[in-house]
């Protein structure tokens, strides 16, 4: 069986981990925050606030592609937060062993800049907002998946993504409608 692994992406700042855990535990799915996979060097040049470069990225994608196979495996679908900014990481991404539906979460600068600000005990600093704005691909025709404002509470835009996604909110397997 196929699973389905929802990579919920964008920007520092837009909620990804927020939203992703909301829906995995909500679908009761198995959630993966991406930036566990981060080596300690990309975390470390962040931290200086030096923009990872695709060379620091590929390896990290490589990583979690693999994860969400090994949750295929297992027949577990799954929920992922993963900034997945240029189309070319997502497709690293696709390659997974797994159906993989991508939930963008989009925001005005104000927004994302103030959460980032209010965040403590994260190695995402404020100043590299704009090189991840920069890189951002937003999805394309051709790509699965929705994109969602994240300017309301976490609640509300879980719903919008179980509505838009045809989920009832209790679905632990099986496909999206």
């Amino acid at each position: 069986m196929t699973t389905i692994c929802l990579v919920v992406m964008g920007v520092s700042g837009a909620g990804k981990t927020t939203i992703a855990r909301t829906l995995a535990d909500r679908l009761g799915w198995v959630f993966g925050d991406t930036d566990e996979h981060h080596s300690e060097a990309s975390v470390a040049k962040m931290e200086a606030e030096i923009p990872l470069t695709d060379e620091d990225r590929i390896p990290w994608l490589g990583d979690v592609r693999d994860w969400i196979s090994e949750q295929n495996a297992k027949s577990e679908n799954t929920a992922v937060a993963c900034s997945a900014l240029k189309r070319a990481y997502r497709d690293i991404l696709r390659e997974a062993e797994a159906r993989l539906v991508f939930v963008h979460l989009t925001a005005d600068y104000e927004i994302l800049s103030s959460r980032l600000g209010s965040r403590t005990g994260h190695f995402m600093p404020r100043r590299l907002l704009d090189s991840q704005l920069a890189d951002l691909e937003p999805l394309e025709p051709d790509e699965a998946g929705i994109t969602v404002d994240v300017s309301g509470p976490p609640e509300q835009i879980v719903a919008t993504v179980l509505k838009e996604l045809h989920f009832s909110g209790e679905r632990p397997t099986g496909q999206a409608a």
